[in-house]
């Protein structure tokens, strides 16, 4: 059964069939094909899927992302990120780079990230006279650390599915999140040195203290969503509907720039963002289990550890597999099917599952901008109207800085471990 259902997976997936469908479909021929258990199930298991308290956080934190955005909180994000790094050369890419830093504190979604700060920074890049494919190109790998930096869809679902510690991994994420974006700057400034881009870039920079009052709000946020995670005060579910209620208070009622009448669009584009997510959970939850019914997790685990011999050339071969699977395959699906399975052989060749799950969402986030299904690829290429052709020129070098520092998460745990070991140990 395993085997006919990853093949009519990849043959569904060559046809251009949606990657959720193709796996609600394998997965219902499974149940009916394969087992004795009645249709039925297929629909109880769908619902079980998403039937998680933890998973009511995505479509809070959606929804506080579709509110910061109509509410100018990334406007006044990006004015605050360019009071610090704009008055240099190169340094309006860099401002991109530190508002997405900041933005993603708030929103876990790399693809509410590209839209709310890209509808800001890429006509102002665009302006500058960077070409529009670089700026495009920039929006949407700055846009994955909405992602690694916590809050973040992914390491909810990778810590529902695997049992692992959301806050633990959320702690985990600063100091990928950190290394990532500084690397990121430290490229464009290189960058723009190299092409004499960005020497006018500091013009319409506003001082460091009045970009601070008008953003204050804005950078309050991840205070208040983090701090009630850390301090043990809220779940990270309740910390979502938090975020929800500040960004419909500052909105509203300080920056007074969403309307009653605003808010019926903005929740029914968190509906749809909400329901497109869920119901890749759900499909990809169903195909999970007929895996598990099967023993696929334990006999792919043995093997797995039969075949690497180390935790070194385990990670590596990891790393390897889920950057060509990330190019294919939507995160969410990836991480509810692989993870029980990857993580299980990780543990048992003794790698901490905090470890492997930020370095498997890490890997999973190149996926968002690498071709052919990148969905930020898509994102920022809408914002700016340009085609991802273009934006090929300039996007291998991003991409080779994000595998670079990969790979110094995947060796050097401490960049990852520091923060949950000091808080939580």
């Amino acid at each position: 059964m395993s085997s006919f259902m990853l093949t009519a997976m990849l043959v569904l997936f060559a046809a251009s069939i949606p990657v959720a469908v193709a796996i609600g479909i394998v997965a219902v021929i499974g149940v009916a094909g394969f087992t004795n258990f009645p249709l039925i199930v297929a629909a109880q298991q769908l619902y079980v899927s998403l039937d998680r308290f933890p998973l009511a956080a995505v479509p809070f934190f959606i929804l506080a992302g579709n509110l910061m955005d109509v509410g100018g909180i990334s406007r006044r994000l990006v004015d605050f990120a360019k009071s610090i790094v704009g008055g240099i050369q190169g340094g309006l890419p860099a401002t991109c780079i530190v508002t997405c830093m900041i933005f993603a504190a708030i929103s876990g979604s790399s693809v509410a990230t590209t839209f709310a700060i890209g509808a800001v920074m890429i006509p102002a890049l665009i302006k500058a006279g960077y070409p529009v494919a670089f700026a495009a190109a920039l929006m949407a790998t700055a846009a994955e650390l909405g992602v690694i930096i916590p809050p973040s869809i992914p390491m909810i679902l990778y810590g529902v599915t695997t049992q692992t510690s959301i806050p633990e991994l959320f702690m985990a994420g600063f100091g990928p999140g950190l290394l990532i974006g500084g690397a990121l700057i430290a490229t464009v400034l290189i960058w723009c040195r190299i092409t004499g881009w960005g020497k006018n870039d500091g013009e319409g920079r506003l001082p460091f203290l009045t970009a601070t009052r008008q953003a204050g709000f804005a950078l309050f946020m991840p205070f208040v969503v983090l701090g009630g995670i850390y301090g043990g005060i809220t779940t990270p579910t309740e910390a979502s509907v938090i975020a929800v209620v500040y960004a419909v208070l500052v909105g509203m009622f300080l920056h007074r720039e969403i309307t009653l009448r605003d808010l019926y669009p903005i929740f029914k584009k968190s509906v749809i963002s909400s329901a497109v997510i869920m119901f890749i959970i759900a499909c990809a939850g169903l195909f999970s289990w007929l895996l598990n019914r099967q023993g696929v997790p334990d006999a792919a685990a043995e093997l797995i550890v039969q075949t690497f011999d180390s935790p070194v050339w385990y990670l590596l071969g990891v790393n390897a597999f889920l950057f060509v699977v990330g190019m294919f395959v939507e995160t969410s699906a990836s991480i509810i099917v692989l993870a029980p399975i990857l993580a299980e052989a990780a543990e048992r060749l003794g790698i901490n599952q905090v470890h492997f799950g930020t370095v498997m969402v890490v890997n999973l986030a190149m996926g968002m901008i690498t071709p052919p299904f990148g969905v930020n690829l898509f994102a920022a290429a809408q914002v700016a109207g340009t085609s991802i052709d273009r934006m090929m020129r300039y996007l291998p070098i991003f991409i080779g800085v994000i595998f670079a520092c990969l790979m110094v998460i995947t060796y050097v745990p401490a960049i990852v471990m520091f923060l949950p070991d000091l808080v939580f140990r």
